[in-house]
């Protein structure tokens, strides 16, 4: 993408950031009534603005259960046929028998495959250079040792601790750091967006940042290694999601406040599902950099973050 256009995009983000959406409101349809009847379901929350920051919110509650779907019915409405046309999960897909029909199974080939190439796939290095980072490894030897000892994606090899001692400043406000995960084609598709946008959002909000860098065959706690080398007060990891088989390229943003060995889940916070089909990358970029700055303010991340904001 344009890098003019996506410094455009993210500014039409951040200034819109503090809007007030209108309340989200879903329509139920009974599978089991004979005549369809709906109802509207939601739940109406106050939203606040923290200084313009980034508001982290709690999930709406519904106020009564979906009926669930007991029977197939003999013909498709126009109701289910606009879910169908709203979602990319399986739903309505029919049968054979007791077989999916042929169309649905090599569907469901083709997304399986997919879902391998991603994880066994390599980052295009053009990209890594064309954004200026630098490769370490952690002490993954092989990809079948990274899926089998998670342990080993979690650490950095020695000679990635010493390259990142040698080529990075110690105690910045934020590090950023990039992995391949368990998907090499979401770095592929998503980084450059999302990296250029969290950049200037980082920079519009006068935020300092390391010297940015790449881990290959990393896993998230990972950055509990590097915040234990480097000291920032805020480690941002982008990388690539367990790939499922409606998508084998999303990312997730990882962020944690002064990460060090033996941290635990609950002080990270995540932003998933960074693609093209959900969360766009510039306007993820963006977002992240105002969750940044409330972590700095705040000088807390994930469950005691929430605490702290009340």
């Amino acid at each position: 993408m344009d890098r003019q256009l996506v410094e455009e995009v993210t500014r039409m983000v951040v200034e819109r950031m503090g809007e007030k959406k209108p309340e989200a409101r879903a329509r139920l349809w009974s599978h089991n009534d004979k005549a369809p009847s709906y109802e509207a379901v939601g739940q109406e929350r106050e939203e606040e603005e923290v200084g313009g920051k980034a508001k982290l919110s709690s999930f709406p509650k519904a106020e009564k259960s979906p009926p669930s779907r007991t029977e197939e019915t003999e013909n498709d409405s126009g109701d289910l046929k606009e879910l169908i046309k709203k979602t990319p999960a399986r739903i309505g897909v029919g049968r054979a028998g007791v077989r999916p029909k042929t169309k649905t199974w090599l569907k469901f080939r083709y997304d399986h495959a997919a879902a391998v190439d991603a994880v066994f796939g390599q980052v295009d290095s053009s990209l890594l250079e064309t954004l200026d980072l630098f490769t370490v490894r952690t002490k993954v030897t092989d990809q079948d040792t990274y899926i089998r000892r998670p342990d080993y994606g979690r650490r950095l090899s020695e000679e990635g601790e010493k390259k990142i001692l040698d080529s990075c400043r110690k105690r910045p406000s934020v590090q950023i750091i990039v992995s391949d995960g368990l998907s090499s084609k979401a770095v592929d598709e998503n980084l450059e967006d999302v990296y250029l946008s969290l950049n200037q959002s980082l920079e519009a909000l006068g935020i300092e940042t390391g010297t940015p860098f790449y881990i290959d065959k990393g896993r998230v706690a990972v950055m509990d290694h590097v915040g234990e080398i480097l000291e920032p007060d805020v480690v941002c990891l982008l990388v690539g999601e367990r790939p499922g088989l409606v998508s084998a390229e999303s990312m997730s943003a990882y962020l944690c406040y002064r990460p060090r060995i033996g941290t635990i889940e609950s002080e990270r916070q995540v932003v998933s599902n960074i693609h093209r089909g959900g969360t766009p990358p510039v306007e993820a970029g963006a977002y992240l950099g105002s969750v940044i700055e409330k972590i700095l303010d705040y000088g807390a991340s994930g469950v005691e973050l929430v605490k702290k904001e009340g």
